[in-house]
């Protein structure tokens, strides 16, 4: 592969008041800079905002060869996160990961819920404010309310979690937590199980799936809501961080259980046509049937995050990683005759 000119777009970090998740795509954008430079790539760094004007001109004068997309949300709006390649459509620039359609389709979490469900793959069911009368799928249960539009567990606590008997309170209770997630939050049945997180990387014929791996949730007290919210995420220092450990073995027994994630986790490749990298998040419950959380088309790529950690279980060094979504981005263009 020939040398390249490269910009790494990524969100625009504020100066001051950043969280952690704020912070980190920074971290990415240094650790893929050092591997493009190491693949022989001349690589540039452009944070992305609202202007996008501005960002056309200065993609325009960089004159690169391709965009390597970092970004995760514009101006702290996940709901905004296909612009950047959409705009990179409209320029006729290739750019790595999912397209701006796959990316819009996966991001909102609704929609992504509405695809998979009118395909058979198994999603847990859910409810809106907006839902009255409740849909027939709905029983009295644990929920967990989720923000429809943003990522890294944004807004997600022990408190999520919502134990319903009748949907009506549930739709008030989400009105009154839509401002703290993102303007817009919706209730998905809580399934009390396993979880998984399966990646996924662009191969020429067909994509690569990467060791699975579990988080599991040790040493929680009995009672306590075992989920992976932001404090699990981002703060170090927090219970949650220190007891939900990443685990990529397996006793033989859980073979069929793999095998099934990762067929599920290509159907969901397939399904939103997907390019590049991704990961798809499992639970697992206790009859063993496993269900799509979210589908994630540019997870983390932090080199202590779990996509790297799967590659690096496969034997793929973060620099090979880089190349392999470099790689995937070259074939998908040329497929496309571009």
């Amino acid at each position: 592969m020939r040398a390249m000119k490269v910009i790494v777009l990524h969100d625009q970090v504020p100066a001051e008041g950043a969280g952690p998740d704020q912070k980190d795509v920074l971290v990415q954008a240094e650790a893929v800079c050092t591997a493009l430079r190491e693949l022989g790539h001349e690589p540039a760094t452009l944070p992305v905002s609202l202007d996008l004007r501005t960002l056309r001109e200065q993609i325009t004068r960089e004159g690169p060869d391709l965009v390597f997309n970092l970004v995760e949300s514009v101006e702290g709006h996940g709901r905004l996160i296909h612009l950047p390649p959409a705009l990179l459509d409209c320029m006729g620039i290739p750019y790595t990961g999912a397209t701006a359609e796959a990316i819009y389709e996966t991001s909102n979490k609704l929609v992504a819920k509405r695809i998979l469900g009118g395909t058979g793959i198994p999603t847990p069911p859910y409810l809106t404010a907006s839902c009255d009368p409740a849909p027939p799928h709905w029983k009295p249960g644990p929920y967990i309310i989720k923000s429809v539009w943003e990522h890294a567990s944004q807004g997600l606590d022990e408190g999520s979690v919502v134990r319903v008997t009748d949907p009506g309170p549930l739709r008030g209770e989400l009105q009154q937590r839509a401002a703290v997630l993102g303007g817009e939050c919706f209730a998905e049945a809580y399934i009390d199980g396993r979880e998984f997180n399966l990646s996924l990387l662009g191969a020429k014929s067909a994509p690569q799936v990467l060791p699975p791996a579990e988080i599991r949730f040790e040493g929680f007290p009995q009672g306590r809501t075992r989920i992976v919210g932001y404090r699990a995420k981002w703060d170090q220092s927090s219970f949650e961080y220190l007891h939900t450990v990443r685990s990529f073995e397996f006793p033989s027994r859980d073979g069929p259980l793999l095998g099934r994630l990762a067929e599920l986790a290509l159907g969901c490749w397939s399904l939103f046509g997907l390019h590049g990298y991704a990961r798809v998040d499992f639970r697992v419950d206790a009859e063993g049937t496993p269900w799509v959380l979210e589908v994630n088309v540019n997870p983390c790529l932090s080199p202590d995050a779990g996509f790297a950690a799967a590659a690096e279980r496969a034997g793929l060094s973060f620099t090979e990683l880089v190349e392999g979504i470099v790689l995937d981005c070259r074939v998908f263009q040329k497929g496309r005759g571009e």
